[in-house]
């Protein structure tokens, strides 16, 4: 029996892992399919904005399993099966990335160019408040080009916690201006 192409085997899964994974309770960040000598190994990358536990991991396992077991002929043989969630140098790209980034420093790249490290603030449909040097700035997702979160070592400062904590008042409220505030 011949077996599918990796983006057929992947674009054949992705609903039935998504589905399945959303069941669970979690989002499915990213699917993918490798061979690896007469097996394919399916990894299969989760996230959730309580963030992923060992728990998590291995219930997301049993349930994909089950699943699996459905899809033998797309798979087309044996598979090893990896589930775990991102790391901390995923790029921020969807609006829940940045949700769950909230409060974090990230390394941004802007597409004109700039970049600079800010902390985040609240993620909005089209953008996300970022506090850098001392300003609190709202940016628009089609402007950043790149942004990974930093890893820090201590607790952010909480005069910078206060300052994106009134940027989101003033967004809940319906301002909406593209402002930066300096206070």
């Amino acid at each position: 029996m011949s077996s599918p192409p990796r983006d057929e085997i992947v674009a054949r899964l992705r609903p039935t892992v998504a589905q399945t994974v959303a069941e669970v309770g979690f989002d499915l960040e990213e699917l993918d399919v490798q061979q690896s000598g007469r097996r394919r190994q399916l990894k299969v990358v989760i996230d959730a904005d309580d963030g992923v536990d060992l728990d998590d991991i291995a219930d997301v396992s049993r349930a994909l399993s089950e699943t699996l077991d459905e899809y033998d002929h797309v798979l087309a043989g044996s598979y090893t099966l990896e589930v775990t969630s991102p790391g901390v140098d995923r790029p921020l790209t969807k609006q829940r990335h940045w949700r769950r980034a909230r409060n974090r420093l990230a390394r941004i790249l802007l597409t004109d160019g700039g970049e600079f490290l800010g902390r985040v603030g609240c993620a909005e449909e089209s953008g996300v408040w970022v506090l850098a040097d001392g300003r609190v700035r709202r940016l628009i997702y089609g402007d950043i080009e790149r942004a990974v979160v930093e890893v820090e070592f201590q607790q952010p400062p909480a005069e910078e916690l206060a300052k994106l904590d009134r940027a989101a008042d003033v967004a809940a409220d319906g301002d909406g201006k593209d402002t930066e505030e300096s206070r």
